[in-house]
């Protein structure tokens, strides 16, 4: 059963909310961070990404940096930037995108529940990924950023947002890229209790995005644990920051494949070789979105064309051989274009759904690519059956969108 509890809150005031809030470090490179950054002293990006205070030939996992952190989040507490909560609350993170709110709610979540598989993950993570975080964790011993948590539909989960968000937001903004994002504080202490007694009756909790900085938090929380001759079990550092979001609240968006070359095939002979496993369908030159699980859209020489995979090419009972993305890794990138390993082979690239199919064509007519591959989403449920099974999904299977804001709040581990 997920363990989680309130905790005393670090955060922005009210008036400062839009200067400290940043994009999560792992979507922007250095320079995206440098720039957005600019004239802001205030904004996170100069806990998150601290190379941003150097030059562009300081590498950004340079002692110096992680130093540079640290810094600023004490010169951020020092100068009222980010002020801590007296009292522990949980607190409602909302965000609105295309007309569409999403509700979660901010946790602290249990650091022996990841390490005993109740907060389920449904990715592999690198070793020096997870070890970048780390460091940063250890130095400023807090989670600075959240991480992005799914739980199974709950009644009385749902009643409490309803209820809490029927009040004024303590911040309620547009951010520079369009999302709304709208944040409450619980202090009712019946609320509060609620919630930590309705999160003990939810079985598991499943990670949605943020695999590497889940990982990071949860192994250095147990090393402390390990390193405290005296640990209870009740300490701050049991615990990490997360928001844990309704399922049914969450839409997956597509996450696409973009290929340099054909292999040594012409245009023509790829297109043949398709016909094996898929019916093949020229749609011109208009866009064509993906209508259904196991249907494609290949962009190909100014066409968009329709792939549907055969009957007997897949396994319905096999949760992982019924993805779409495994569909067209085996039968599409491996068996015709010769591409056996996503995460390492630079022949092909990755496109998140949220830059469009539009962004797909562009990199094709360019010349800078040959074929383009757009994929139906993958849905909550799949995630969340794949993640039960034990199983792991494979390479860049999801986008959720919109991402976590940084900075609304941010969680210690010695208070």
């Amino acid at each position: 059963m997920a363990k989680v509890k309130p905790f005393k809150g670090v955060r922005p005031p009210r008036e400062l909310v839009e200067e400290v809030a940043s994009r999560p470090y792992d979507v922007l490179n250095s320079e995206e961070a440098r720039q957005e950054a600019e004239g802001n002293p205030r904004s996170l990006y100069h806990i998150i990404k601290p190379e941003i205070d150097f030059g562009p030939e300081v590498d950004e996992h340079d002692p110096r940096v992680y130093e540079r952190a640290v810094a600023n989040f004490h010169a951020f507490q020092d100068k009222g930037w980010l002020v801590q909560d007296p009292e522990e609350h949980y607190y409602i993170y909302a965000q609105t995108m295309d007309g569409r709110t999403q509700y979660g709610i901010v946790i602290a979540a249990n650091v022996a529940d990841y390490m005993e598989g109740r907060i389920k993950k449904h990715e592999l993570t690198r070793r020096d990924k997870e070890e970048d975080r780390m460091k940063h964790v250890r130095v400023n011993n807090a989670n600075i950023e959240p991480v992005f948590f799914a739980f199974p539909d709950n009644e009385v989960l749902e009643k409490v947002i309803k209820t809490v968000t029927a009040e004024k937001p303590e911040y309620d903004f547009v951010a520079p890229d369009g999302f709304g994002h709208h944040f409450w504080v619980i202090s009712d202490p019946d609320i509060i209790n609620t919630i930590t007694e309705e999160f003990a009756r939810i079985p598991y909790l499943y990670i949605a995005d943020g695999h590497h900085r889940t990982a990071a938090a949860a192994l250095v929380g147990n090393e402390k644990a390990q390193q405290n001759p005296h640990h209870r079990g009740d300490e701050e550092y049991n615990y990490f920051l997360a928001v844990a979001f309704p399922a049914s609240h969450l839409k997956i968006i597509d996450y696409n494949r973009v290929v340099r070359d054909l292999n040594g095939l012409t245009p023509e002979e790829f297109l043949k070789r398709l016909e094996k496993d898929f019916v093949v369908e020229d749609k011109g030159t208009e866009v064509y979105h993906p209508s259904s699980l196991h249907n494609f859209s290949l962009y190909l020489g100014g066409h968009w064309y329709s792939l549907t995979a055969r009957p007997g090419r897949y396994d319905d009972n096999d949760p992982i051989g019924v993805l779409d993305v495994t569909i067209s890794s085996d039968l599409i990138l491996r068996d015709i274009l010769g591409i056996t390993d996503l995460r390492s082979d630079k022949r092909i690239d990755f496109v998140g759904g949220i830059r469009g199919l539009k962004e797909l064509k562009r990199r094709v007519d360019s010349g800078e690519m040959a074929v383009a591959l757009a994929l139906y989403p993958v849905s909550m449920k799949q995630l969340m059956d794949i993640a039960d099974s034990g199983n792991i999904m494979p390479p860049k299977t999801t986008w959720f969108e919109p991402k976590l804001r940084s900075g609304l709040v941010i969680h210690k581990l010695d208070e």
